[in-house]
């Protein structure tokens, strides 16, 4: 079973056939285009990002290399409301112990993840052996086409394990933009000639 860690929690968190995956995004996720900087082999990012049915898999997980940090990013296929980050780390002091995420940016680095002000920032519980599911402020995760998830630090060791990553909410097909078509307001002068006007109108259209 899976816990919420936020007090505005409204959601079912039963595992019963279907309820786990009602709103769960894995399919609509751009696993292609998935990355993470400090990570100690590479892609293993990818192999957390895994469906709902296989979260407690332990084979699967990504660890950081130099340091603790480590720094996701998650593109999505269409745009998304991202309601609830699903996270399931480490027993040990390897698990993460905050977590900061940035919306819609293609840019970061942890440079960049240190000196930017976050969407929203959590502290994550010290688990057992559960997925937690921490809540967003929706109104700040509506228009979201991509995630940059920043894990800082962790409870005290040298370097930091997620074991699976998911997310809950709506999707949506990224609409193109509409081709515009833009009419004449005024009319055009030499449609509408007035004879022995020529001479006088030639100089005024360019």
């Amino acid at each position: 079973m899976s816990h919420c860690h936020d007090e505005h929690c409204d959601h079912d968190h039963d595992d019963l056939p279907g309820q786990g995956e009602q709103f769960l995004l894995y399919q609509r996720i751009d696993h292609d285009n998935v990355r993470c900087l400090n990570e100690a082999e590479q892609d293993s990012v990818k192999q957390v990002i895994r469906p709902w049915h296989e979260r407690m898999d332990n084979d699967k997980f990504v660890e950081s290399d130099a340091d603790e940090q480590l720094l996701i990013y998650v593109p999505f296929t269409g745009i998304v409301k991202l309601r609830t980050i699903c996270l399931r780390t480490d027993r040990g002091d390897e698990a993460p112990s905050s977590m900061k995420v940035f919306v819609n940016r293609d840019d970061m680095d942890f440079d960049a993840a240190e000196s930017y002000t976050p969407v929203q920032t959590w502290d994550l519980v010290h688990q057992n052996d559960d997925v937690a599911e921490y809540q967003t402020r929706i109104t700040k995760f509506t228009n979201v086409r991509n995630l940059t998830l920043f894990f800082p630090d962790n409870f005290g060791a040298d370097t930091s394990i997620i074991r699976y990553l998911g997310f809950k909410g709506e999707w949506s097909e990224m609409k193109r933009d509409p081709i515009i078509t833009v009419y004449e307001a005024n009319a055009n002068p030499a449609d509408h000639k007035i004879p022995g006007a020529e001479n006088k109108m030639d100089h005024s259209i360019q």
